[in-house]
């Protein structure tokens, strides 16, 4: 696949309810989005900047579950030559967060909520953390999606905590526990960027 290269990345909206989530454009279709679902210290922000290659555009915390709102990113990619448009969503993680129980509570029916309701929606890139594997919640809720007609990426980040010998075997686990395809990733290491833009542009619709 030709290299992806980033022609704008920036921060558009924060929702938090169905009525704020970005509504079609005065002209033309909405562009595909790629949600980014994980628990709350998979470092969804991290890779998403990363994907993107700008380190500030999605704010990042050493405190789990700072992600409270569902964001919106617009990018543009060029890849071989084409302009593509496309919208990234990091929604709240779910799992571990220093807040209330009530609060989140509230969390699973948002992320729920988006990823059975958005029509433009195409794929979710789902974050497994490698010294974790796939977990109760990500092998319920892959095929969730994938029953609701999206697509499904698995992300397996801070592959650089565990051994390289142990990364091919670990891809294999997941592939097999969520039904999708994996791709080994770490930010501090720079690896996986390529094959997960890869796997993530595979799975979207065509442009009309």
């Amino acid at each position: 696949m030709d290299t992806v290269r980033i022609a704008l990345a920036e921060y558009e909206r924060s929702a938090a309810s169905p009525a704020d989530w970005p509504g079609p454009p005065d002209e033309g279709p909405p562009p595909a989005e790629i949600a980014f679902c994980g628990r709350s210290n998979v470092g969804k922000s991290s890779l998403i900047n990363f994907l993107v290659e700008r380190k500030g555009l999605v704010r990042t915390s050493r405190t789990p579950g700072r992600t409270r709102l569902t964001n919106f990113f617009r990018v543009e990619l060029l890849v071989g030559g084409a302009r593509r448009s496309l919208r990234l969503v990091d929604l709240p993680g779910f799992g571990y967060a220093k807040v209330s129980k009530d609060e989140r509570a509230t969390w699973r029916p948002a992320i729920e909520a988006y990823l059975a309701g958005r029509a433009q929606l195409a794929v979710v890139a789902l974050l497994v953390d490698a010294r974790r594997g796939p977990e109760l919640d990500e092998r319920e809720l892959a095929p969730w999606i994938a029953a609701h007609g999206k697509r499904v990426v698995a992300a397996i980040t801070k592959s650089d905590q565990v051994p390289k010998h142990e990364r091919p075997l670990l891809a294999a686990r997941v592939r097999k526990e969520l039904a999708a395809p994996a791709v080994v990733v770490s930010v501090n290491d720079q690896i996986g960027r390529d094959e997960l833009w890869s796997r993530l542009l595979a799975a979207l619709p065509a442009d009309p």
